[in-house]
């Protein structure tokens, strides 16, 4: 069984809600009907029904078992608005500010998801990246103990019995510090339990092996790995290590003996952002492994950002991603 379709069956015990807030584009509007007639999850809508209706007529999309909510109706608006004017009114924003703010179906679909009325939010289809991760950190901020937001990919083996890696920060910070780096690390560690079931084995990558190189680039992942040992953190983690000595077991014997993960690392921390994608990308178009992502994590509710290319699937897996999330 393709691993996508474990995921879904776990999310769907989940008994979740996704909320889905651009209503206007009609490949929501199909992952929508998707959702509900798999039973994945229950699905709230942003929009003015009857526009909404009147899309998925014309795709052939039944949307009866959705719940569409048009923000500037809705009787949670005012309620919302002042959880708003209260986060952000340090920051200069105005009650009147709020109230209009809170009528964009990004910023409410991510209130119903800091208020409990939905496990998370998929959105990017139709709003960039920077709109999407905006409205979550003005409404749900950051997960507490972290200062970071990241992404992590998922990359899929196409041999079924090789392992499968999480591999961080591929989509959102260019050039961590070493604090970010280590929230970087315990960010990915979380998601690949809360979404894989599985114990992570976080590997601090660099272009050096537990002193074998010096340069302030491996001292950075140096210090990352003192900043994990300070938060003593529950998962388990080491670096700096070489990919090589990171994965394979004979080479981490010769490489590194004494580490807990060396040989064993299923998911991996790169040292940038140029490093992570162009990795990612080495794997997925030279080794064949599917990469699943990116999925945001660091915040403290999950909301999810999407490729305004994405296509139907796309949107139906990345909430699958997000109910996993949901605690």
């Amino acid at each position: 069984m393709h691993i996508l379709e474990i995921l879904k069956k776990r999310a769907a015990a989940n008994h979740g809600t996704i909320v889905l807030p651009e209503a206007s584009d009609m490949r929501t509007l199909a992952a929508a009907a998707e959702i509900c007639a798999q039973n994945i999850a229950k699905v709230v809508l942003l929009g003015k029904a009857d526009q909404v209706l009147s899309d998925a007529a014309k795709g052939n999309y039944d949307l009866s078992a959705c719940n569409i909510i048009d923000p500037a109706q809705s009787p949670d608006l005012d309620n919302f608005t002042e959880t708003l004017y209260e986060r952000r009114k340090e920051k200069g924003l105005s009650k009147e500010e709020a109230h209009i703010t809170m009528q964009n179906p990004l910023y409410f679909g991510a209130m119903m998801v800091k208020k409990g009325q939905a496990s998370g939010m998929v959105a990017g289809a139709a709003n960039t990246t920077a709109n999407v991760l905006r409205s979550a950190l003005h409404v749900v901020g950051v997960m507490p103990g972290l200062k970071t937001v990241s992404s992590c990919f998922i990359m899929v083996s196409p041999k079924a019995d090789e392992r499968t890696y999480l591999f961080a920060d591929c989509a959102v910070v260019p050039n961590p510090s070493s604090e970010q780096l280590a929230d970087i690390a315990s960010s990915t560690a979380e998601s690949r339990r809360l979404i894989l079931a599985d114990e992570p084995f976080v590997a601090l990558l660099s272009f050096s092996t537990l002193g074998s190189a010096e340069h302030e680039l491996v001292e950075k992942v140096r210090e990352a790995k003192s900043i994990l040992d300070q938060r003593m953190v529950d998962f388990n983690y080491d670096g700096e290590l070489q990919l090589d000595a990171a994965i394979v077991e004979k080479i981490a014997q010769n490489k590194a003996p004494q580490s807990k993960v060396a040989g064993k690392a299923n998911t991996l921390i790169f040292p940038d952002l140029q490093a992570a994608n162009i990795g990612y990308k080495l794997v997925q178009r030279l080794g064949g492994y599917e990469a699943i992502g990116p999925i945001i994590q660091g915040l403290a509710a999950p909301i999810c950002d999407l490729s305004r290319g994405c296509s139907i699937e796309d949107i139906i897996n990345t909430s699958i991603l997000v109910l996993l999330m949901s605690k």
